[in-house]
């Protein structure tokens, strides 16, 4: 029985969208006068309200043009936009702001894609110690998060004051490359407040949080929290994460007036650094043998902040920092 109102929902759905969806179309343009695009340009605000509609509407189109406006290369947007244009039979002398609103939002679709590309690249470069651009990261890194304290050497056991495992920070870029080492060092450089006031609150010990009794009673010099390098590498992946399955479109669309670019993804990873750690130290886990499972709690909160078209993850950057124009 199960199985036979399946079969029967895919049907209906099937019939839905082969027939039904394209005769609602057909029927609602003659009504109105207007294409898809059009409405969809019309009736939505700039940002993720528009352009995922606008991606949706490409993607699902019974025209091959439409369909591969999505894949364009950036320098063919502009054609891409006329040659639309053209197909929908519009008129861009009298419809001036449509091809406007279309050419903001797809540079935002295929910008979107290249920034996955580009984050990947990152991603499957390893940490390489004789690539003189790596070690200086580390090395600026240290700098930034350590101003007062000269590292003794290259490797040394002060690796271990900012979050890393052991004497070379190398070992624990393996599962996130290059890309670990830039989000790390965009956090300490550029939100270096918010990046000093995580770290030393990770090195703070929960008996300076509790009362002198609570303390006695627990008999414990636990940190309230992590190992600060190993927690944003792993932040690195949830952004990763967040960022390949396409869950970060609604923030990106919402922030990035076109392309979204690197920089936005290193500025969302701030956000979610700063967040886990207000998170980490609201939800009290007795060790960092719970970090998995607040780490799954948080990653799921996200996950439901981005399933609002008007969410944006806005880390608290100073208004010169950011260089993004508000829609």
């Amino acid at each position: 029985m199960k199985h036979f109102l399946r079969t029967l929902t895919q049907f209906f759905m099937f019939l839905y969208c082969k027939f039904l969806w394209r005769t609602l179309k057909f029927v609602t343009r003659k009504v109105t006068g207007r294409c898809e695009m059009q409405r969809i340009c019309y009736n939505n605000k700039p940002g993720a309200h528009r352009t995922l509609k606008i991606e949706s509407s490409l993607k699902f189109s019974k025209s091959g043009l439409l369909q591969s406006a999505v894949n364009v290369h950036a320098d063919s947007v502009e054609k891409t936009i006329d040659d639309i244009m053209a197909l929908k039979m519009i008129n861009p002398d009298t419809n001036p702001q449509l091809a406007v609103s279309l050419q903001a939002s797809l540079y935002q679709i295929v910008g979107y894609r290249s920034l996955v590309v580009e984050v990947e690249k990152l991603r499957r470069d390893p940490y390489d110690c004789e690539n003189p651009d790596h070690e200086e990261m580390l090395l600026k890194l240290w700098r930034a998060l350590r101003p007062e304290s000269p590292l003794s050497g290259r490797i040394s056991k002060q690796w271990c004051e900012v979050g890393f495992q052991g004497s070379d920070p190398k070992t624990d870029f393996r599962g996130m490359g290059i890309l670990g080492l830039h989000t790390l060092l965009y956090f300490a450089e550029h939100d270096k407040a918010s990046a000093l006031q995580v770290l030393h609150d990770s090195l703070q010990p929960r008996s300076s949080q509790m009362s002198q009794a609570e303390s006695e009673r627990k008999k414990s010099d636990k940190a309230i929290g992590y190992s600060f390098a190993i927690v944003g590498i792993n932040i690195t992946e949830l952004a990763y994460s967040l960022l390949v399955s396409g869950a970060l479109k609604t923030h990106l669309y919402n922030v990035a007036p076109e392309m979204p670019s690197l920089v936005h993804f290193q500025q969302t990873f701030c956000y979610l650094m700063q967040e886990f750690h207000r998170f980490w130290i609201e939800e009290d886990p007795c060790d960092i043998m719970e970090f998995n499972r607040v780490r799954k709690r948080f990653h799921k909160r996200v996950q439901r902040q981005l399933r609002n078209p008007d969410m944006a993850l806005c880390p608290h950057f100073a208004a010169s920092d950011l260089h993004l124009v508000n829609l």
